[in-house]
């Protein structure tokens, strides 16, 4: 799993500083997993990524961001609480989720807002 950077989020997801209307720019349909290290949520989520990446290579793609390394980035998308997930389709708007969700929802979120089984 790669952990972005603002440079590399404007690459593979979305260049906010460029438009202001979302365009996705990534080649798979993504979720970028918003977190800390000191958040204790966000370590119950990342072994379960942790999976799912493997689970579905190839169909899309999951990032991290370090709200507190990237934290312009964080405010960008107005991150409150962590872990805040983003789910990014190929097509349509994105949508947010919040909390440390559990597999299946991940797998429900997948299928219902990217269109990946």
């Amino acid at each position: 799993m790669e952990h972005l950077t603002k440079e590399t989020f404007q690459e593979k997801v979305f260049n906010y500083e460029k438009s202001k209307e979302w365009k996705f720019e990534g080649e798979l349909p993504c979720v970028i997993d918003f977190y800390a290290g000191w958040c204790q949520p966000c370590k119950i989520v990342a072994p379960v990524l942790e999976e799912l990446s493997k689970e579905y290579e190839g169909k899309l793609n999951i990032f991290k961001v370090d709200t507190e390394k990237e934290q312009e980035l964080a405010g960008a998308f107005g991150i409150r609480s962590i872990p805040s997930m983003l789910f990014c389709p190929k097509e349509g708007k994105p949508q947010m989720a919040q909390g440390a969700l559990p597999k299946d929802s991940f797998k429900k979120a997948f299928k219902d807002i990217l269109n990946v089984e």
